[in-house]
């Protein structure tokens, strides 16, 4: 690690914790040569496997995009989107996978939408689905008005 002050290539940690959220590490380090003191957070890359193989970073912001879409003309707000999308990486973290495959990513997202807006979700569930007529929209309709594993959990 580069020191930030003089640029030295070296450094010495003096205190590791991880942080509130658990998904990072905050290090307190000091330059032997400077000797001033900086702090870093290391966050693990959370990679996303494309369907073509390739992997890149996973990016909260085409999560919110994609579900933005989905929400057109819904009264769901951008502060509801980011905190879909706060939720969904969150899982993704918590799976201890640092490659997640796409697919991993849309199952991800589909409860906290349902929660969000079910409207929203048939919309994002068509289109993830795959849906190929009226009978796969009737069919979600149906699983959409049984209860939700997390609300029978509560009673």
């Amino acid at each position: 690690m580069h020191c930030p002050f003089c640029r030295n290539a070296d450094s010495r940690v003096l205190d590791s914790r991880a942080t509130d959220d658990g998904c990072s590490i905050r290090r307190r380090r000091q330059c032997p040569a400077c000797e001033r003191r900086f702090t870093t957070i290391e966050q693990v890359q959370l990679s996303v496997l494309k369907k073509s193989g390739v992997a890149e970073p996973f990016n909260r912001d085409k999560v919110i995009s994609g579900v933005r879409k989905a929400c057109k003309g819904r009264p769901v707000s951008e502060a509801d989107l980011a905190r879909l999308g706060q939720r969904v990486e969150e899982t993704l973290r918590a799976s201890g996978m640092g490659e997640v495959p796409t697919d991993e990513v849309g199952v991800a997202i589909l409860e906290p939408l349902r929660e969000l807006d079910q409207v929203a979700y048939l919309r994002f569930a068509s289109v993830y689905k795959h849906y190929q007529g009226v009978e796969d929209f009737e069919q979600e309709i149906r699983r959409l008005r049984e209860p939700s594993p997390e609300s029978t959990a509560t009673h």
